[in-house]
């Protein structure tokens, strides 16, 4: 299929075609790529990696396009079909072009309504159906490892940080006092502020514990 020397023009009445208009914003950039990387008829080979190479160059797109292609089949803007042993998708409104170039070198879609299930193997649905049952698995599998982990970990007592902390009070008055004390003014603010300071610590070491976490799940998720 090439697109070679064909001039499209996408009008404001294409962009209120329904299938374009349902389909979500996020595939909608898709849609529009395809209605310029399709042939005279509105069609091409389901290749995801190819229709990611013209649409997206230089992205690492493949994925993003299979899911837009789904999305895009379920909004009414195409059609997938299979003919010739290989997996085509049909533009429901494809663009117009001059009728010297309104042809097509892609098998035609059979008589009957295409299919809605698209579900044969190796096709669009199903790599996207299996990657994402693969990806609920690896989710269940490490929430499963989490629960037994804290469920057989008992974790020992938090050390009170006042046990460590600096006497609030001077040599002479380690408790502090009521009355007037130089000293033990100074004392309170140095207690005071290794208080704060090891209450800090605290928080940005659990902050940091949890952010590792998080990378080490997506790790092993993706």
């Amino acid at each position: 299929m090439s697109t070679k020397n064909v001039q499209r023009k996408i009008s404001a009445t294409d962009l209120q075609f329904p299938g374009y208009l349902r389909a979500p914003m996020v595939a909608k950039p898709t849609a529009i790529g395809l209605w310029l990387h399709t042939d005279g008829l509105g069609r091409r080979e389901v290749v995801p990696e190819l229709i990611a190479a013209a649409i997206y160059p230089g992205e690492a797109a493949t994925d993003m396009v299979l899911d837009h292609l789904l999305m895009l089949d379920e909004a009414g803007f195409l059609d997938f079909y299979r003919a010739d042993g290989s997996e085509w998708l049909q533009l429901r409104r494809p663009l117009k072009v001059d009728a010297r170039l309104a042809w097509s070198n892609c098998p035609s879609p059979p008589d009957r309504e295409p299919s809605r299930t698209f579900a044969a193997v190796g096709g669009a649905r199903e790599r996207a159906g299996e990657r994402v049952r693969a990806e609920q698995a690896a989710r269940a599998g490490q929430w499963a490892a989490w629960a037994d982990e804290q469920e057989r970990t008992t974790q020992p007592p938090a050390r009170p940080l006042l046990l460590d902390a600096p006497p609030i009070g001077c040599p002479e008055h380690p408790h502090g006092r009521f009355a007037d004390c130089g000293p033990c003014g100074t004392a309170r603010r140095r207690h005071d502020r290794w208080v704060q300071e090891a209450r800090y610590g605290e928080q940005v070491t659990k902050h940091e514990q949890q952010s590792t976490r998080e990378e080490e799940w997506d790790d092993e998720v993706f």
